[in-house]
Order: structure tokens, then sequence, then C-alpha cells
């Protein structure tokens, strides 16, 4: 039997690379996936596989776990709260200074909705309501 579901951390934040780097619509426009490291290893805690950017700053930072991927929102954390948890995205704070939003991505079919937290965290930063 052929497993479909893409669990391994890695390859799921390869997807979403390549999710928000190849759409043109709406806000994700204004993002980019940028500081790459095209050789991260994934591992327990998570390991930086790159950066995701609008208009030049940065807003996340994408780990790889064996089994999932995360996003770590610097910028526009209530709105990547509220964004995840509408699309059924695991979400959680991360309690560091400044604080942090932290949202799972655990397989290849959660990356369209990753990338729509994206995109509404782009949308609340140029409304100013993030």
């Amino acid at each position: 039997m052929v497993e479909d579901r893409i669990t391994d951390g890695r390859r799921i934040a390869e997807l979403l690379s390549s999710d928000l780097d190849g759409r043109e619509d709406g806000d994700l426009t204004r993002v980019a996936v940028t500081n790459a490291d095209r050789d991260v290893e994934q591992t327990a805690d998570g390991a930086r596989a790159y950066d995701v950017t609008r208009d030049d700053d940065r807003i996340a930072r994408a780990f790889v776990q064996e089994d999932r991927a995360r996003l770590e929102f610097e910028a526009g954390q209530d709105a990547a709260a509220e964004a995840a948890a509408e699309v059924d995205l695991r979400v959680r704070p991360k309690a560091t200074t400044p604080p942090r939003t932290l949202v799972f991505v655990e397989s290849g079919a959660e990356v369209k909705r990753a990338t729509d937290v994206v995109q509404a965290v782009s949308r609340r930063l140029e409304d100013g309501s993030a």
C-alpha cells in the first residue's frame, strides 16, 4: 500500500516554501521565503529551515522536526493564532521575549491552510491591526 500522507517535516517545509513563493494572489505578492538553509536536517526540537518575510521584514521562521514543520510568528502573533484556529491548525503561544506564536503544519495536506495563515497575518499587518 502506498503512503499518501506526507508527514516528513522537511518535505512539509519544502511544500510550504513552494506554496509561499509560488502563489501570487492577495497579500502573498508581498511575502517571500528568505535565508533558506538548503542542507537543514530535521531535529526533535526543530531546526530553522528558512525565514518568511513581508516587504523584506521577517514575520516568521520555519522550523523542521521529524514529523512536522512549524511556523514561529514574530509579527502578527494574534492574527496568526486567530487564523490558525479558524483553519484547524494546531497553534500555541511561546513564552519568550518578545512573545511568539507557533503554528504547526503536521502534513502536506495542511500546507494550503498554513499559507492562508501567512496571508491573513500579512493582511492584518497591512491594516495595522495585527
